[in-house]
């Protein structure tokens, strides 16, 4: 996928746990799972709205897009 979601990154800096931002969220660790292994197709504005509330962050700071060999 060209977008690539860079959770872990932030969690890292902000030494939160994944169980943490789940439950700050308000999504399962299922769903952020899928979100951290970049299994999902689409995200809620909303879920972006409260991750990146709970991470203090950009939405930049966990989104990065990275060309693939098929947009080439």
């Amino acid at each position: 996928m060209a977008i690539v979601i860079n959770i872990d990154v932030m969690l890292a800096k902000r030494k939160m746990s994944v169980t943490e931002l789940s439950e700050k969220v308000g999504i399962t660790m299922a769903n952020l799972s899928i979100l951290k292994n970049g299994k999902a197709k689409a995200i809620r504005l909303s879920t972006l709205e409260g991750i990146c509330k709970a991470l203090e962050c950009q939405p930049g700071d966990i989104l990065e897009y990275r060309k693939s060999q098929e947009n080439e």
